[in-house]
């Protein structure tokens, strides 16, 4: 956990990682979307995408887990599943923290794991955005953009703000669609997985769509205020739905415990009794073979 907040900090945070440059044609149509701002002036800003697609799940889990574990039954096959654990020799775990601590860790894990992935892509890919003609200002009288179908792969022909246009390089895949889309499949495999009760049929459904149709609105808003292209969402969302889906089957085992298999009992080794100590039962066709036996002998008396 510490390397991957650590990897996700020098991506976020540093210049470690160089963007490519990505070349471009001067009269690309695809490149002239206006200027929408920066990331602070969108409709969906960072801070408020971050502090929703962290707090939904997490507040999902605490109230699920606490809410089954007060039920009868679910606590005592919690308690028979999970066991108390012993930690450090000196203090016991309950169950249900454990559960918690289990499953709002691999959330976070799942978190800074998929922003890894959306950075690295956008390092490595140097997509452009729909706006990016808009913040380069390409100079238009140079013999790199004369030509209206000249492939321009100088980075030096931009006359615009250069901490604009560092951003206006990163597009593939969608950060925004990625990491909503990952909260979201998470905590709709939690909800489906772990709640069990029948007395609502439609509680279960709303939440999941819920929170599925705000990732796919936080997609459409990218699109719209022309921050990314839609194939740029749609990796995001293939990004952030493995990631969620790899951690939901695979790491937590679909939300369920430790299911301790019970021990069979050892069956006694009967190479060490008496032959005396197991009751002898005599089947049917010892004995109808013992009255075959007797009548011959009387035929023959």
């Amino acid at each position: 956990m510490a390397g991957t907040v650590l990897l996700a900090y020098y991506f976020e945070c540093t210049d470690t990682f160089q963007v490519h440059i990505q070349g471009f044609f001067c009269q690309d149509g695809d490149l002239m979307k206006p200027y929408p701002g920066t990331e602070e002036e969108s409709f969906i800003t960072p801070l408020v995408l971050y502090c929703v697609l962290a707090a939904t799940p997490t507040a999902i889990i605490f109230i699920g887990e606490i809410s089954m574990y007060f039920i009868k039954s679910t606590r005592e096959s919690l308690i028979a599943e999970e066991k108390t654990i012993l930690t450090g020799e000196c203090c016991y775990l309950n169950p249900l923290l454990r559960r918690i601590i289990r499953f709002i860790g691999v959330f976070a894990f799942g978190l800074f794991a998929t922003d890894i992935f959306v950075n690295a892509g956008q390092v490595v890919t140097g997509h452009l955005t729909p706006y990016f003609l808009t913040v380069c200002k390409p100079n238009y009288t140079s013999t790199d953009c004369r030509a209206h179908h000249q492939f321009v792969n100088n980075g030096n022909i931009c006359t615009g703000d250069l901490e604009a246009i560092e951003k206006a390089r990163r597009s593939f895949p969608s950060k925004h669609a990625a990491l909503s889309i990952y909260s979201a499949l998470y905590a709709t495999m939690y909800i489906t997985s772990t709640i069990k009760t029948k007395s609502s049929r439609l509680a279960k459904p709303v939440l999941c769509l819920g929170t599925l149709c705000t990732a796919f609105l936080t997609g459409l808003n990218r699109v719209s205020e022309y921050r990314n292209h839609c194939s740029d969402v749609i990796a995001g969302f293939i990004l952030g739905s493995a990631v969620a889906l790899f951690l939901g089957m695979c790491v937590v085992h679909n939300f369920k415990g430790t299911q301790g298999s019970p021990s069979k009992p050892k069956s006694e080794d009967s190479r060490g009794v008496p032959l005396m100590a197991f009751p002898r039962i005599e089947s049917p066709l010892e004995t109808l073979s013992a009255q075959n036996h007797s009548a011959s002998m009387t035929e023959v008396t």
